[in-house]
């Protein structure tokens, strides 16, 4: 009987040690590529709109006035016109500057919708600096592409 129980508690703890393998694993925050910081941040940000996620993946001085402005601009219209403004984003362009920064480009679709229905949408081209920092890559800038 003791044996049974023995195994039995070393099945439960090996059961423990999996389950909090596969959860660090699942959110175990990912630096790996330029482009993987950027769609990460940009959900963050513009998507969640959680700034302290969103600083998961910035650098030390991140210069993020634009992308600012352009949340702004759409919560500012949220509570103006009581729509609902998404963003998402296309493919997403490495292109490197150096052997440490690379810049990442997206098209960034706005769209705005009122009871379930499309109203508005229009596209933007982003340009994102993402520097390797601290073992890993974050998002320093992002502009918008005139």
């Amino acid at each position: 009987m003791a044996t049974v129980g023995g195994i039995m508690a070393l099945l439960c703890l090996g059961g423990v040690g999996v389950f909090v393998s596969i959860y660090d694993n699942a959110t175990k925050i990912d630096r790996s590529e330029p482009d993987v910081v950027t769609d990460s941040f940009l959900l963050a940000y513009l998507v969640n709109r959680d700034d302290k996620s969103a600083q998961l993946f910035t650098c030390k001085n991140p210069q993020l006035a634009e992308i600012g402005a352009l949340r702004d601009q759409i919560v500012a219209r949220e509570k103006q016109f009581n729509v609902k403004v998404s963003v998402s984003w296309g493919a997403l362009t490495r292109q490197a500057v150096t052997a440490k920064q690379e810049d990442v480009t997206t098209q960034l679709t706005i769209s705005g919708s009122a009871n379930g229905e499309l109203g508005s949408s229009r596209n933007e081209d982003w340009r994102f600096r993402v520097i390797e920092e601290g073992g890993g890559w974050r998002l320093c800038s992002g502009a918008k592409i005139a």
